[in-house]
């Protein structure tokens, strides 16, 4: 099946550190353009210690004629500096940002002006009015960090209500998780789209690792199956193709408002999904 014109799909990408690694990825986003994603996301390190890179790669996404989107984090910033790389994108025309609370570099005391991320996303409508679409984060899942579900809830709905446009969601494997997601959303009013944020699986360990880090469960099935390949890298890729092509395909079908893939810089995981999906020229 081809997505549906009301379902596109992005990619996320972090900034690299070295020109070996900038030249890699300007060649990774020429092969992920071929399939006219709406737009690739450039993620901030923590206390914003990638701020340059980020800048540095958004504007090598665009040169190259593609739609990029910042990723901005308040945690360590003042409001001054927001106020300066807001009127920076501006001026070179990035119209799409992706507004975060973002982590606490450890040994940090001070988290700077904004504590949370609806007072980002408030700000930023204060400075600059409905020129961004503003882009937040959302846990199907639950937030590691939130004491409960309903906190977690009511921390979205700030975001939403401070002027969020649409969001983008935590990755996850439990389709029930986001369905579950969207409908509280439905009963508190909040109506903005919710992207489903789509991990490819290439690697178990690394894989465990991140997901213990931000919260999102690996099934007990998965787990094991992936387990039990050992070092078969190939099986791995292979069985994480289907699972989460399968995943993708019954998020379509339901008719969430399109894809995020989570790149890690990489294509071929997240095309192999977009050609069982039917995605042109994948």
């Amino acid at each position: 099946m081809a997505l549906e014109p009301h379902q596109p799909i992005s990619f996320e990408f972090f900034p690299p550190k070295t020109e070996e690694g900038r030249e890699k990825l300007l060649k990774v986003s020429q092969t992920l353009g071929k399939i006219s994603p709406a737009y690739f996301s450039v993620t901030f390190g923590a206390g914003g210690s990638t701020q340059q890179g980020t800048i540095n790669t958004v504007l090598d996404l665009k040169k190259q004629g593609f739609s990029a989107a910042p990723h901005l984090s308040c945690v360590g910033s003042t409001k001054e500096n927001i106020r300066e790389m807001l009127a920076n994108y501006k001026q070179e025309g990035i119209d799409r940002i992706v507004a975060l609370r973002g982590d606490i570099p450890s040994g940090t005391l001070d988290i700077g002006e904004f504590r949370y991320a609806n007072e980002l996303v408030g700000f930023i409508r204060e400075e600059t009015g409905d020129y961004f679409h503003i882009e937040v984060a959302a846990y199907p899942e639950i937030h590691p960090q939130a004491k409960n579900a309903q906190t977690d809830m009511a921390n979205f709905k700030q975001k939403v209500e401070a002027g969020a446009n649409s969001a983008i969601t935590q990755y996850f494997f439990n389709f029930e998780a986001y369905i579950r997601f969207v409908e509280d959303c439905d009963k508190m009013g909040l109506t903005v789209p919710i992207v489903p944020g789509v991990m490819p699986i290439t690697n178990y360990s690394q894989l465990a690792r991140f997901s213990d880090m931000c919260g999102a469960e690996i099934p007990r099935w998965i787990a094991k199956r992936l387990e039990g390949f050992g070092d078969d890298r190939e099986s791995i890729k292979a069985f994480g193709t289907d699972v989460v092509s399968e995943l993708c395909q019954s998020l379509l079908d339901y008719g969430c408002p399109g894809l995020h893939f989570y790149s890690m810089n990489q294509a071929e995981a997240s095309l192999a999904i977009c050609r069982n999906l039917g995605v042109e020229n994948a």
